[in-house]
């Protein structure tokens, strides 16, 4: 269908020289109206473009050497943001056995974010009106910015997240440890333990390190690596006071004391020792001395025999129990336990091993209950009889008289030990003072001696005119006995009932007169001097309390008058 334009146009045509400035007309209104919708669609895509702008970064534009033309300030952060979705921490760490191992921190799990400054959005503020357009249209150097942003994190996930990883887990933490000494070993004695460095960390410096890297961004964290991160132990195998005090107490351990006591050993070695030492910290050491008593007193009361029950075979094959106690007895086996304490106590300071005997206040002739071995003066108070044993032979019977018991100075039964000998000795009691030629005192003031004033021995004399207590012989009988004898010789004494005798000794005037000649005999060289005079006062006291039989025994008398007469002269 045609419309009135098209006819317009067929009517000019046909009038060509009368339409054609109508036409000039039509073209400048079509030129105009193109030109119009020109203007209006530029300045519409110049608007659009200019609102873009102030919402977009202009080509060229970079930021931290990215390229963000035509992004927006939240796509640049969105963008910047995006690898924290996938941010790991890697954690290196050891174990209490100094193992390097390794644990993680996720971004997600402590809702790890970032944190931008205004930078961005101060930049799209600068961007000039159609500045857009002249960067199209001719070279201009790219807008360099520098975005400055941090990483945060949750506080709260943050605190969760450190209180579950191992490196802060008390079960997972192991303390270090000092090289030591070990406990005593049987067979090996001590050696040293090698220090552990366990992996206790600094747990402030741990949690610093950790929060650092993670608003750092970095990948991984080596604590192992760190210096001091984790606590050291102070002492070490090759420390030289270590290793000194460790040869210290194996010189202890490897010690053996031994003590024999007859048959029997005890022997004290490292197994025991051990206990005893203390070492203080300062590599000293010392002797717990409260051990040594007590194994002193083990000793004591194991080997000891003073003051014990033992049991007697007489000379007529009868068993008597001589009881012990101190008033029954003082022989035997007496250790003194202080001194003995003190030098076992250094012995083993010093670290020396080897054989030991004790410290006594007094010996016996041997180990056992039969301390006093087969050496011994046998008495028996019963029969009035002694005997006397060398290495088990009988070497010398004879009768005696003891204590007068009737009186209440019977002789003291009991084992006990010759104490001394003493020649030419004078007796002195409350109401007695009586010299003797041979003086084996073992009770104190009691003991053997020889009785020139009896004429018999044995029965029962001793119940009406025995002695204060001493063992009373015949004058030939106590000088062979005291040649025989020495000091700690055991001096038995004991009753047997049914050993009763009625038999006596004779002591003769010839056996009286041995005791002055042997008195002068002692006299020897005559000198200035106290004990001279003594010997030749003796001399004449002996060969004055004879009788006229007796004194014609005396072969030597003349001797005596030649030393009185002698030592008048020196005098």
């Amino acid at each position: 269908m045609r419309n009135n334009w098209d006819r317009k146009l067929e009517e000019f045509d046909e009038e060509p020289e009368r339409a054609r400035p109508v036409r000039k007309v039509r073209l400048f209104w079509i030129f105009l109206i193109f030109a119009l919708i020109l203007v209006n669609i530029s300045g519409i895509f110049l608007a659009l473009r200019e609102h873009y702008y102030r919402h977009h970064f202009l080509q060229g534009t970079r930021v931290n050497g990215q390229d963000i033309s035509g992004r927006t300030a939240e796509e640049v952060k969105n963008a910047m943001s995006a690898k924290l979705d996938d941010y790991t921490l890697t954690v290196f760490e050891r174990d209490e056995n100094g193992e390097r191992v390794s644990e993680s921190i996720n971004g997600a799990e402590i809702a790890l974010e970032m944190d931008f400054d205004r930078t961005l959005e101060n930049a799209l503020r600068a961007q000039t009106r159609l500045e857009w357009l002249k960067r199209r249209f001719r070279h201009t150097d790219a807008n360099e910015l520098t975005l400055s942003s941090s990483v945060k994190y949750n506080r709260e996930a943050w605190k969760m997240k450190l209180a579950s990883m191992k490196c802060m887990s008390e079960d997972f933490i192991t303390s270090p440890s000092n090289a030591k000494i070990s406990d005593y070993q049987p067979g090996e004695g001590y050696v040293i333990i090698p220090e552990n460095y366990g992996n206790q960390p600094d747990k402030k410096r741990v949690r610093k390190l950790l929060s650092e890297a993670v608003l750092s961004l970095q990948s991984e964290v080596d604590l192992t690596a760190v210096e001091g991160i984790y606590e050291d132990p102070t002492v070490f195998a090759s420390d030289p006071e270590l290793i000194d005090r460790r040869d210290k107490l194996n010189r202890y351990a490897t010690m053996e004391i031994v003590y024999t006591f007859g048959d029997q050993k005890e022997i004290l070695d490292g197994d025991i020792i051990h206990t005893w030492i203390r070492t203080d910290d300062a590599g000293n050491v010392t002797v717990d001395t409260s051990h040594v008593a007590e194994y002193v007193a083990t000793l004591r009361k194991k080997y000891d025999t003073i003051f014990r029950d033992r049991e007697f075979m007489t000379s007529y094959g009868v068993a008597v129990t001589l009881e012990g106690g101190e008033d029954k007895g003082d022989y035997g086996w007496w250790m003194d336990y202080t001194t003995e304490e003190k030098e076992l106590t250094e012995m083993i300071l010093k670290g020396e091993s080897g054989e030991r005997k004790p410290v006594y206040f007094q010996t016996a002739a041997e180990y056992g209950e039969q301390d006093y071995g087969d050496t011994y003066v046998e008495v028996n108070l019963t029969a009035q009889h002694i005997f006397f044993y060398k290495n088990g032979v009988l070497m010398l019977e004879s009768d005696c008289v003891s204590g007068n018991e009737r009186r209440g100075n019977g002789t003291p039964e009991g084992v006990y030990g010759i104490t001394y000998k003493e020649r030419n000795a004078t007796l002195v009691g409350e109401n007695y003072s009586t010299p003797v030629s041979w003086w084996m005192p073992f009770n104190k003031n009691v003991g053997l001696h020889d009785a020139t004033w009896r004429r018999k021995f044995g029965a029962d004399i001793n119940m009406s005119s025995g002695s204060h207590g001493c063992v009373n012989l015949p004058y030939t009988v106590a000088r062979e006995l005291y040649q025989m004898v020495e000091s700690g010789t055991a001096v038995i004494c004991y009753h047997l009932e049914g050993t009763e005798s009625k038999e006596t000794t004779e002591q003769t005037d010839e056996d009286i007169a041995q005791s002055a000649i042997d008195a002068i005999e002692a006299i020897g060289m005559v000198q200035k001097t106290e004990d001279c005079k003594k010997r030749i006062d003796r001399a004449r006291q002996l060969y004055n309390g004879l009788n006229s039989t007796g004194r014609g025994y005396v072969y030597n008398y003349e001797t005596l008058k030649s030393a009185e007469e002698e030592y008048r002269t020196l005098k």
